[in-house]
């Protein structure tokens, strides 16, 4: 068995999957992650005038999620070396802080999003003055700080440590302040977690009992109906899915540590946790499916940027080379609208 996070503790733990796992999985969402965020990031800033407050928490969302992913290239660096980090502590202290920074930060945002969307169902009238670019502004630069605050131990913890002819980048802390570390980790996990996930389950519960009530809607409420249901189901397999998975084994994994468990329960929940880390970065990817499904403005920027509209013309030439035709003046060589009405009719021949 190979060495685990440090070398101090009792048990050694089986890592040799995590060499292979992690630089993949990582690679992986930074090849994605980056390429959907730089995409996000171009279109909220030069396609999109003006904000509302659900893109001012999007762009946000965005940041966050570029930040966490620029400096996935060490990590997958790191573990294809078999946990040999050249990048000196200071580095090593920057990682770990951005990929928890990102971590809460989308939880927040994502939160943000969810009672923003909560706030126009069901109080669309009262809730006009909260709902305005100014205040989304306001509440960004809160999350942005709180996190960071939050955060900012991890700068402390976290360490290096030289293993023989190895330099580990430890997940936690050194042996002498992981107890510490444990509770500030459970703290995190009630504040920044389990608080936020309540608050979503909340006002999704309240939402679809407002969406799911019998009326007589305009299409345009329809339409919106349609996307706040599109936005319930996105953040759900977000949390679901990242967010989760992650936190539950994080805590067991911690706590068993703690009690000082029989080394093969340990081996088996280091496994666990190992294994949902790249789950819990996969949401650099998920959160610009959110812009896309969720955001209106957004998804026609993204559809205008792709060419949609040569595609649409390509086809209409298509139907007319397979024996479709426009109704055309007889008068004329080109095909011309007729004369009661506006726009080209379509018939078969």
């Amino acid at each position: 068995m190979n060495n685990t996070e440090n070398s101090t503790y009792r048990c050694k733990f089986d890592e040799d999957f995590k060499y292979v796992l992690l630089p993949v999985s990582y690679g992986i969402v930074f090849c994605l992650g980056f390429i959907l965020n730089v995409l996000a990031l171009y279109i909220f800033l030069f396609r999109i005038k003006p904000w509302n407050a659900s893109t001012t928490y999007m762009f946000n969302l965005a940041i966050s999620d570029m930040m966490y992913v620029i400096s996935l290239p060490l990590l997958i660096y790191y573990y294809s070396q078999g946990d040999d980090w050249p990048f000196g502590v200071v580095l090593c202290k920057l990682v770990k802080f951005l990929f928890y920074t990102n971590l809460y930060c989308s939880i927040f945002f994502l939160l943000c999003i969810s009672v923003h969307r909560f706030l126009g169902i069901c109080y669309p009238m009262k809730s006009l003055g909260w709902l305005k670019v100014r205040n989304a502004r306001i509440v960004s630069a809160v999350v942005w700080l709180v996190v960071a605050a939050f955060q900012s131990p991890i700068l402390y913890f976290v360490t290096t440590s030289v293993n023989g002819e190895h330099t580990t980048c430890h997940d936690t802390s050194s042996k002498d302040l992981f107890d510490t570390f444990v509770v500030y980790s459970s703290v995190n996990l009630a504040l920044l977690f389990c608080v936020p996930f309540v608050v979503i389950l909340v006002c999704y519960v309240l939402m679809a009992r407002a969406l799911l009530r019998p009326s007589t809607a305009t299409s345009q409420a329809s339409n919106f109906k349609r996307k706040s249901i599109k936005t319930i189901i996105i953040v759900l397999l977000v949390f679901i899915i990242c967010f989760l998975p992650f936190h539950v084994n994080r805590t067991l994994y911690y706590y068993f540590r703690k009690l000082d468990l029989d080394c093969y329960i340990l081996n088996a929940i280091n496994i666990a946790y190992k294994v949902t880390r790249p789950l819990a970065s996969a949401n650099s990817c998920f959160d610009p499916i959110l812009y896309f499904l969720a955001g209106q403005t957004v998804r026609r920027n993204i559809i205008s940027r792709a060419g949609i509209s040569k595609l649409k013309s390509k086809f209409s030439n298509y139907v007319q080379e397979n024996n479709w035709s426009s109704v055309t003046n007889k008068n004329a060589g080109d095909i011309t609208s007729t004369p009661s009405s506006s726009s080209t009719v379509i018939t078969k021949m």
